[in-house]
């Protein structure tokens, strides 16, 4: 089934009947080839015009050009027609001269001896081309035109030779047929390699004699339609086969398969396996070389269409090990078998691999209050200094309006807000290393009013410490869960009704009067 399908192409189908297991392949219209599987291109130039002239200024590539057939009737044609226009032109001599009438006299001397008719001047002719020198006929000295024609024969034919021999010969030794022993794979395949998908096909040398310099190049014959609207036929696009790596610079003493991978810049970047199926591509393969026993450059031609693309498959191995050297089975070069491959193009998958996974997104609310968060460092100071500025600044040592709006609010309220503060995170503890050094000294320092001595509660920083007043506190309150954490309700900050300065202990009452 599968080498039916190969052979008749995806619409091979099977039909069942009543009657009896019919199948019906409907032949899949063959393609035209730019370039056939031998490497002979299919192209035709006509309507040449007055262009044909340029052939004959290259005459000897024209020669060399032509086909075997053509060379060899070209090659007796010369030959025979040079042959009978000089045989005629030493019969014409013979017979001005009137030498073919005293042929048979010994008394007479001949331009040509033993030249009587058309037929003995042919053989003197050729006699004197190949220089036979049988010696029954020779030129006189009393021929002065004879000798010049003698002259005029002996560098036309070695023109004539030089030419049609050495034609020959360029025609015998052109390396087309060496071309012939190396070897592409019948099929090009898709499938990965090295974690990246590949286009690969193989190429062997039957020869024991190296390709010296061997190189490879491939071509993308596709037409195509510009931006601007016009239609570019059997468009041509470089495939790179490791031009840049080095990897087209090959050393074939075995089959070697050569990859292309297929990346943003290679032009099979969007090519899936069911957008195969739609395409039309020739892949055109040209491997170069020295060949070594004659030192002249060959070149070897193929080409695979989209037909003869296989997607998801590998090459057989053809290398084992014997004893002593490597044994290369060709039987096996052809063949292929299915590997695992994903059916999508490297552009799709690199388009499902840049989308974000829900898991790793971060939360924007995180985000928010990771970015809003700005610590600070809250200390005792902060209402000794709003005292100060309350006493010099209002009447009757009024405090500031906020000050006495956050004494006002009660217990609760400044509970409440120290909680929220406390509960922060990504935030770092301070102590009273913090405070000033007589707070410290407060803190320290043993005294009867220790229970009305403002604690200091360890309150969570981060990493931009500042200090900020008690109206800050009012003003922004954090949406953060209330933290477990007990607040002692005998501090002074917390008692309500009253002078703000009344509360507080006895030495720092007296510190503030002394400042």
């Amino acid at each position: 089934m599968a080498a039916l399908r190969r052979k008749f192409g995806e619409d091979y189908q099977v039909v069942n009947t009543n009657r009896a297991t019919t199948f019906s392949a409907p032949v899949k219209k063959k393609r035209q080839r730019f370039v056939e599987k031998n490497g002979r291109c299919n192209v035709q130039h006509g309507n040449l015009g007055g262009e044909t002239s340029r052939y004959l200024s290259d005459l000897f590539t024209t020669l060399v050009d032509l086909k075997w057939r053509w060379n060899l009737l070209i090659f007796i044609l010369t030959y025979t027609i040079a042959w009978l226009v000089m045989a005629s032109m030493w019969w014409i001599i013979a017979y001005i001269r009137g030498d073919l009438n005293h042929g048979h006299d010994p008394s007479y001397t001949p331009c040509v001896a033993n030249v009587y008719n058309f037929p003995s001047a042919f053989l003197f002719f050729i006699e004197t081309e190949a220089t036979i020198g049988y010696g029954y006929r020779y030129i006189t000295e009393k021929c002065p035109e004879g000798i010049i024609l003698f002259l005029f024969q002996s560098l036309l034919g070695s023109i004539v030779d030089a030419f049609l021999i050495g034609c020959m010969f360029i025609k015998m030794s052109q390396p087309k047929k060496r071309a012939e022993t190396l070897m592409f794979s019948q099929d090009a395949v898709i499938s990965q390699r090295d974690g990246k998908l590949c286009l690969m096909f193989r190429v062997g040398n039957l020869r024991n004699s190296h390709m010296v310099s061997a190189q490879i190049r491939c071509k993308l014959i596709k037409s195509r339609q510009t931006p601007e609207g016009e239609f570019l036929p059997l468009d041509q696009c470089e495939l790179d086969v490791g031009f840049g790596t080095g990897a087209d610079q090959l050393f074939l003493v075995s089959p070697l398969t050569i990859c292309h991978e297929i990346n943003p810049k290679s032009p099979f970047f969007d090519l899936s396996q069911r957008s195969l199926m739609n395409e039309q591509f020739e892949i055109v393969v040209i491997l170069e070389g020295i060949v070594e026993t004659t030192g002249m450059t060959c070149q070897a031609r193929t080409s695979y269409t989209e037909d003869e693309v296989l997607w998801g498959h590998r090459f057989l191995p053809v290398m084992s090990l014997e004893e002593g050297f490597f044994r290369v089975d060709y039987s096996q070069f052809h063949s292929t078998f299915e590997v695992p491959t994903p059916p999508y193009s490297v552009k799709e998958q690199e388009e499902k691999n840049s989308l974000p996974s829900p898991l790793s997104t971060p939360t924007p609310a995180l985000t928010e209050s990771h970015g809003a968060r700005r610590d600070r460092v809250f200390s005792v100071d902060c209402i000794n200094t709003s005292e100060e500025r309350g006493r010099q600044g209002g009447a009757g040592g009024r405090l500031p309006s906020k000050l006495q709006r956050m004494s006002s609010s009660g217990k609760e309220d400044l509970q409440r807000k120290v909680l929220l503060l406390s509960s922060q995170h990504t935030e770092k503890a301070c102590s009273t290393g913090d405070l000033p050094m007589k707070l410290q000294r407060l803190s320290s320092s043993p005294s009867p009013g220790a229970q009305n001595r403002l604690q200091l509660k360890s309150l969570k920083v981060g990493f931009e410490p500042m200090t900020q007043s008690t109206g800050d506190l009012y003003q922004r309150s954090p949406p953060t869960t209330l933290s477990p954490t007990p607040v002692p309700m005998h501090s002074p900050l917390l008692s309500a009704g009253g002078r703000l300065e009344d509360n507080l202990p006895p030495k720092l009452r007296k510190m503030n009067a002394d400042r």
